[in-house]
């Protein structure tokens, strides 16, 4: 329900937003008080791409982790990496 969006996002410090589908973009659209541009930050972005909101501050990123380190392969969450690296 929208009040428990509400309550979620008012203990939350900080907020990391990915690709997000169409009806999502529009909920947290209006929660957040994001603008259209700034929403084509969360609109068919790629890996790593997103927005980041810290307080009144709304700044869009892009991290490109490189991959061929142990810390990624650590972190993955892309389970075809897992396997592969689980075959070494």
């Amino acid at each position: 329900s929208s009040r428990e969006v509400e309550n979620i996002f008012e203990n939350s410090d900080m907020i990391i937003m990915l690709n997000q589908a169409a009806g999502d973009r529009q909920i947290l659209a209006k929660q957040l008080n994001i603008s259209p541009h700034q929403l084509s930050y969360v609109t068919h972005s790629g890996e790593g791409e997103g927005l980041l909101f810290f307080g009144n501050v709304i700044l869009p990123f892009v991290d490109r982790f490189p991959t061929d380190l142990e810390l990624y392969r650590i972190m993955t969450t892309k389970l075809g990496e897992v396997s592969e690296g689980a075959q070494k």
